[in-house]
């Protein structure tokens, strides 16, 4: 079959429209339903598991949940790659290629799931009993988790490899129809089986059962939507592309989510699994907010890399103006996480988790902001075929970050795991804003107003997390008030000023 005719009888958008600003924020939309409906089954389903299983039992769930994201490193960067590859070879109009770098990518993917099942089986004794500061009457039921977490690697690893073709496609109706699904019953899933029993191990299976769900709904809907599929093949010659890019992009995945993860084990290993309840708690929570920069930036990696090689000024738009819509939407939330943290976390969960979660949600808080704009460069580097870059730089920051983070854990617990997260991102953002703005060709002096801007509402925060709780609320909004208008002000372009009027005027002749 020919090139062309195999692009006209594929059920995804055409080639030309892959970039499109409709397109585009359509998807946006279809990534906050997909990853927004989770973080409000989290916040139903938090409390009821916290009172059934302890905080101990707890903690243990979260490290669960932890690991099951964090399964994705195993599959060396090749989702991220089958991404890149499949878009930049749509965006060049070489689609012949597609259905050879889809097979080879499933069947690398799959070995790599099945090694990295039987290495974590092989360390799980060694964290559960050497690692973890975990009670001993935990311990046996800890390790039979760990090994039913190990089994399901490869079916995590092939989900992703599914995903990751469906989105180089932009169809991401489709990806988030999936997501919403395994986002709500992660949570939802532990508090169902609770009536029954509140075993660890029966909460984890389901857990798994949901992610064997997804897979086969994401092979599925690549059958149905995908035409390439009907042609998948295998072929050496793609190998060393795939593993050139997911090679660095296998660094990045190692060592990131290291980053952010491992302080988690680091507050089990010198504090205790009670203290991980405390500190990860809040991070669940406010990371949520992630939900908008990973909606944009799962659309924008696709859409940067088939920019790359056709439309240089195109892509300098999209970046410009995706920094500033993060920070916007970002911004108001934090501020009400800052502010309220206390009285939040109080009648949410209780005056002694408020007691020791509060300064670590203010610390989070901050860092999430900082880490959800860093997140578009981060993603443009990458479209650009430059996962090395973003891999060096987190192998820089490591030792730094690992020594840091124990002294602080050590010297001030759980409050100085999360301040040293906080400085961390920073960095990481100051060099990859730097980085970007060289590939992307965007005159630095911009970089460097918008960051500082980023920077003074940082402070205004820090200032609002120490006001007492008795006034928290009156400050937060007059805060919310402040930051409108410096944004209509300083941020928003005249277009974009009418756009948000001609909206407001709708919803008032909607209400009408």
């Amino acid at each position: 079959m020919s090139t062309t005719s195999r692009e006209m009888r594929s059920n995804a958008p055409g080639t030309e429209s892959l970039t499109s600003g409709s397109l585009l924020a359509q998807n946006v939309i279809w990534n906050l339903i997909g990853t927004g409906l989770p973080f409000i089954a989290g916040v139903l389903c938090i409390p009821p598991l916290l009172h059934s299983l302890g905080t101990n039992r707890f903690g243990v769930l979260t490290l669960a949940w932890m690991v099951v994201g964090y399964f994705s490193l195993f599959d060396f960067g090749l989702g991220r790659a089958l991404t890149k590859l499949i878009a930049a070879r749509l965006g060049a109009g070489q689609t012949a290629a597609i259905p050879q770098i889809i097979g080879t990518s499933i069947v690398l993917m799959t070995v790599l799931g099945v090694v990295g099942a039987a290495f974590s089986g092989a360390l799980t004794p060694y964290l559960v009993d050497t690692v973890l500061n975990m009670p001993q009457e935990l311990r046996g039921e800890a390790r039979l988790v760990f090994y039913f977490l190990a089994i399901s690697i490869p079916v995590v690893i092939l989900t992703t490899a599914f995903r990751a073709v469906l989105e180089s496609y932009q169809l991401f109706f489709a990806v988030n129809g999936v997501r919403l699904f395994s986002g709500i019953f992660t949570f939802l899933g532990p508090v169902l089986v609770l009536p029954f029993t509140n075993s660890l191990t029966v909460v984890v299976v389901v857990l798994i059962i949901v992610r064997v769900v997804s897979a086969g709904a994401y092979y599925f809907i690549c059958t149905r939507r995908i035409e390439a599929w009907n042609e998948v093949g295998v072929s050496s010659i793609y190998i060393r592309e795939l593993f050139g890019f997911g090679g660095w992009m296998t660094v990045t995945n190692l060592v990131g989510p290291m980053m952010i993860y491992f302080d988690r084990f680091l507050v089990g290993a010198i504090v205790s699994v009670a203290a991980v309840a405390y500190y990860a708690t809040p991070y669940e929570i406010v990371t949520k907010l992630f939900v908008v920069p990973n909606a944009l930036c799962g659309v924008l990696f696709p859409a940067f890399a088939i920019a790359f090689v056709n439309n240089r000024k195109r892509l300098q738009l999209l970046f410009e103006r995706a920094v500033k819509y993060v920070f916007l939407s970002i911004f108001p939330a934090v501020i009400i996480f800052v502010g309220s943290a206390e009285l939040g976390l109080s009648v949410w969960l209780g005056d002694e988790f408020a007691h020791h979660s509060t300064v670590v949600l203010q610390f989070l808080a901050i860092g999430v902001l900082i880490n959800s704009v860093a997140q578009i460069p981060f993603a443009l580097i990458q479209a650009q075929g430059r996962p090395d870059i973003t891999a060096k730089l987190h192998l820089i920051e490591l030792p730094f970050y690992f020594i840091l983070l124990w002294y602080s854990i050590d010297e001030f617990g759980i409050e100085g795991a999360a301040a040293v997260w906080v400085l961390r991102v920073a960095a990481d953002a100051l060099a990859l804003f730097y980085v970007a703005s060289k590939i992307a060709g965007i005159p630095i002096e911009n970089i460097w107003r918008s960051l500082g801007l980023i920077a003074g509402l940082g402070a205004i925060l820090i200032t609002c997390a120490m006001v007492p709780v008795n006034t928290s609320l009156y400050v937060t909004a007059g805060m919310i008030i402040g930051f409108v208008l410096v944004s209509w002000k300083l941020l928003l372009t005249h277009d974009e000023k009418n756009y948000g009027l001609q909206f407001l005027n709708k919803l008032r002749n909607f209400r009408r």
